[in-house]
C-alpha cells in the first residue's frame, strides 16, 4: 500500500521497494497494490514491472517544470475543511472539491502528459491495482482498477490532482481530485489481506489516527507502516512536490532499507 507525498513520495516509495529488493524482499509480488496520489504512480510502476530505478533517472532528467508548493493559504484552508470534525467527511471533500474546480490552476492537458511521462507502462497491468481518487463535484470517493474503463495514465493523473495546485482531471465527464483528499493511504482497501505493508511519505507530517483506523477495520494480525526516518525527512525538506527531490529521494529510500530489512522481512515472509 502506497501514500501520497509529490515527487519525494514517489521517489523515495521506489528506494524502498528497490533497496529491499536487493536484500532479498519483494513486495512487488503483493496479491494487491493500492495507491493513492504520489502512491499511484509507483504503484503502478510496480504493478507494471517497471524499471524503478531507470524510472526515476528518467524524471531526473525530464521534470524540469516550475517547482510548485503546497504552502498556499487556499491549500492550508483545504486542509482545515477536511479536518473539520463537525463536517461529514463527503461533504467536507465536496466542499474541497468545489475549491479545486473554481481555481485558477488552468488546463489539465499537461499535467496528464507529465504524468503520463512518469509512467513507462501505460496500460493496466493483469492483477490487481487499485488507483485512489475523488469526484470533486459531490466528494464520492472512487476507487479504478482494470475493470473500471478508464485509461490508466487518466486514473493515476486524477489520484494525483492535489487540489488548488493542480487541475481536476475530467474522466467520463466527471472531474476528480488526488484520492488523498479521503485518506492519505486508503488502508481499509486491503481488507483481507495479511499481511499489510503501508508506505507513508507523509507519515512524519500527518496525524497517525486515519491511518490507525483504518488498520484496525481491516482487522489483519500481520501489519508494517514504513515511515521516513530523520535522514530522509532532512532530505524531503518543506516542499514535497520540488522535482529536484527524485534522486536524492530515491536515494534515501534505498538508503532506508539498512535498518529496515530485518522487520519488513520478518512480515513478509512469515
Amino acid at each position: 500500500m502506497l501514500g501520497g507525498g509529490g515527487v519525494a513520495g514517489i521517489a523515495w516509495e521506489a528506494g524502498i521497494v528497490a533497496g529491499l529488493r536487493e536484500r532479498g524482499i519483494d513486495l512487488g509480488t503483493a496479491d494487491r497494490i493500492i495507491g493513492t496520489s504520489a502512491g499511484s504512480v509507483t504503484g503502478t510502476l510496480i504493478a507494471t514491472g517497471a524499471d524503478l530505478e531507470a524510472a526515476v533517472t528518467h524524471q531526473m532528467s525530464t521534470d524540469t517544470g516550475p517547482v510548485q508548493t503546497v504552502a498556499s493559504e487556499a491549500v492550508m484552508e483545504a486542509f482545515g475543511i477536511l479536518f473539520d470534525p463537525n463536517l461529514e467527511p463527503q461533504e467536507a471533500r465536496r466542499r474541497v472539491g468545489q475549491m479545486a474546480l473554481a481555481a485558477p490552476t488552468g488546463p489539465a492537458t499537461a499535467r496528464i502528459e507529465r504524468i503520463g511521462d512518469r509512467l513507462p507502462i501505460k496500460e493496466w497491468p493483469d492483477r490487481e491495482l487499485l488507483i485512489t481518487s475523488v469526484n470533486a463535484a459531490t466528494g464520492e470517493f472512487v476507487v479504478w482498477d482494470k475493470d473500471s474503463g478508464v485509461p490508466l495514465v487518466l486514473a493515476v493523473a486524477s489520484s494525483c490532482a492535489v487540489p488548488m495546485v493542480y487541475p481536476p482531471v475530467e474522466i467520463a465527464g466527471e472531474r476528480y481530485i488526488d484520492g488523498g483528499v479521503r485518506s492519505p493511504t486508503s488502508a481499509d482497501l486491503a481488507s483481507g489481506a495479511d499481511p499489510v505493508v503501508v508506505l507513508e511519505p507523509l507519515g512524519h507530517m500527518s496525524p497517525h489516527a486515519t491511518l490507525e483506523a483504518e488498520l484496525l477495520a481491516v482487522g489483519t494480525a500481520s501489519t508494517l507502516v514504513i515511515r521516513p526516518d530523520e535522514a530522509t525527512m532532512a532530505v524531503f525538506g518543506e516542499n514535497v512536490l520540488d522535482p529536484a527531490l527524485w534522486g536524492p529521494a530515491y536515494k534515501a529510500g534505498v538508503a532506508q532499507t539498512d535498518a529496515l530489512a530485518e522487520s519488513v522481512a520478518a512480515v513478509w515472509n512469515a
